[in-house]
């Protein structure tokens, strides 16, 4: 398992531009492994652009990026299990021939994909295919194939989209579960009473760029998350 004394993720001056656009400005992460991470902004903030790059489905303009420790490789990639841009699956399979199907990509074996099964609440869904699951069941599959392989570090880009309370809460359920083994969550999210809820850490994301990071405390020291908030996004309480 990961040494407790280094970042699992860290990104120095990380910034990417689309054209003329920046979309993330000079952005450092610091990912404590053990703990959930809640990555916080409003929409088009800058949120998934940076995990994006984090995972290397984008390469950024300018600024580095660390993974265990190390400069950034397609080798840390194998310790990281992630869903980006909702669930994807094949409607016409069955939840655990999906898994299966990504299990033979990663060649782990069939007892891998009861275990996921069994952790996400899924093994009673039988043959039922995976276009007739309602959104807290695709959600579930997501999360099943993104711990796949028993990552150290799962990256979930909006993860509670279109979930109810129930869901939500089964959702927080099941990443507390994995952060007790040492394991390390980073999730991106544009609820600020969600991640409040969940995460040990966050980080504000603006504009493209990190206005804050640390503790749920220290984020807001008289409670009122709302506030804080408003105050370093700009944006407007209701």
């Amino acid at each position: 398992m990961h040494n407790a004394e280094v970042p699992v993720v860290r990104t120095a001056g990380l910034s990417k531009t689309f054209g003329r656009t920046p979309a993330v400005e000079s952005v450092d992460l610091h990912v404590r492994p053990g703990r959930i991470y809640g990555l916080l902004g409003p929409n088009g903030a800058g949120k998934s652009t940076t995990l994006k790059m984090v995972l290397g489905l984008l390469p950024p303009s300018s600024g580095e990026i660390q993974l265990f420790g190390r400069p950034w490789s397609r080798q840390a990639l194998s310790r990281i299990g992630a869903s980006i841009n909702g669930p994807s699956f094949y409607g016409h399979l069955s939840a655990r021939q999906n898994l299966m199907v990504h299990a033979h990509l990663l060649g782990v074996s069939g007892a891998e994909v009861d275990r996921v099964l069994a952790a996400v609440d899924l093994h009673g869904s039988g043959r039922k295919k995976a276009k007739s699951f309602s959104v807290g069941m695709q959600g579930r599959l997501a999360l099943a194939m993104a711990m796949l392989g028993d990552p150290e570090l799962l990256v979930l880009d909006e993860p509670q989209n279109g979930l109810d309370p129930e869901g939500t809460a089964a959702l927080r359920a099941m990443l507390r579960r994995f952060t007790e083994t040492g394991r390390t969550i980073v999730l991106s999210s544009h609820l600020l009473s969600e991640v409040a809820s969940l995460a040990d850490d966050i980080g504000l994301i603006a504009a493209g760029q990190l206005r804050y990071q640390g503790g749920i405390a220290e984020f807001a020291p008289d409670g009122d998350l709302e506030r804080a908030y408003f105050a370093l996004t700009g944006g407007v309480r209701a």
